[in-house]
């Protein structure tokens, strides 16, 4: 899952694929232009990058995602959970709400959560 790992100008990229895939490289080069002052190498140094980690692809000069921006936060919110709390969304929660307490609203949507989930 390590492999999934993206920092912050990494993230700032993917974002950038994200919101605006499909698109051509030669789109992106143009749009990391713009929004991050980035030159055509680094485009394409940092894409090169994120397709060796199986989360974009450069197929045919068309750039896609092989995982979606939800599922790449799910990885991610999982692996914290098992870091930081043994994996346990119980013991997240008490932690979390020991500092900020739920909204009537949040209580709300995490039981209809629960309740979608049952197995």
């Amino acid at each position: 899952m390590e492999q999934y790992k993206l920092g912050e100008v990494e993230s700032s990229f993917a974002a950038l694929i994200w919101d605006n895939e499909p698109l051509s490289s030669g789109q992106l080069v143009k749009l990391c232009e713009e929004k991050l002052s980035w030159k055509k190498s680094t485009t394409y140094t940092v894409l090169r990058r994120l397709c060796q980690k199986g989360i974009f692809q450069n197929q045919d000069g068309m750039v896609t995602s092989m995982i979606s921006r939800e599922d790449y936060s799910a990885l991610r919110s999982e692996e914290f959970l098992n870091q930081a709390f043994e994996g346990s969304l119980p013991k997240f929660l008490a932690a979390f709400s020991r500092r900020k307490k739920l909204t009537e609203e949040e209580i709300q949507k995490l039981q209809q959560l629960i309740q979608e989930n049952r197995r």
